[in-house]
């Protein structure tokens, strides 16, 4: 069973629950379905982050290869 909690919310947040709800999907499925959905959002903006930074570090390296790759390509 998982814990219950109240919160006070405006009536336009509200309502865009309520827009935002599935068929057959309480106000609380909704809220947790959107913060589930915030949480994924926000860690997949963090691992980009981290991958881009990986990429910048090495875009020397990977560049001088890219460079490298391309000049053994044969020309037709």
């Amino acid at each position: 069973m998982n814990p219950k909690s109240s919160f006070t919310l405006a009536q336009e947040v509200i309502t865009a629950v309520d827009e935002a709800a599935r068929e057959g999907e309480s106000r609380s499925q909704v809220i947790e379905r959107l913060l589930r959905q915030s949480s994924s959002a926000r860690d997949r903006v963090k691992i980009d982050q981290r991958d881009r930074k990986t990429i910048n570090e090495h875009a020397g390296e990977l560049n001088e290869e890219a460079v490298d790759v391309l000049a053994c390509q044969v020309v037709a």
